[in-house]
């Protein structure tokens, strides 16, 4: 059971990655897989602001980084199309 209570596993994990993806300028990738999985509809784009945060202010950004963001963007947008 997730949810006992108050307290929410999900959330709580997720909080500990985000913080650390948010601290670290290159975040681990398996990091940001365990963020993805865990990761809400409504908490995508949130997240990929974040992402975004770290491709901005580098003048040759991670191509692994900018791909990992394209998947989440299209992953979004496909489970915002009707039909």
């Amino acid at each position: 059971m997730a949810v006992q209570g108050d307290y929410d596993l999900r959330s709580e994990i997720l909080r500990e990655l985000w913080r650390r993806v948010e601290a670290d300028t290159y975040p681990s990738a398996t990091l940001m897989d365990q963020i993805e999985r865990l990761l809400l509809p409504n908490e995508v784009p949130d997240y990929a602001e974040l992402l975004m945060q770290k491709i901005r202010p580098d003048l040759y950004p991670s191509i692994d980084l900018i791909n990992r963001v394209v998947r989440l963007y299209c992953a979004y947008e496909d489970e915002l199309r009707p039909g």
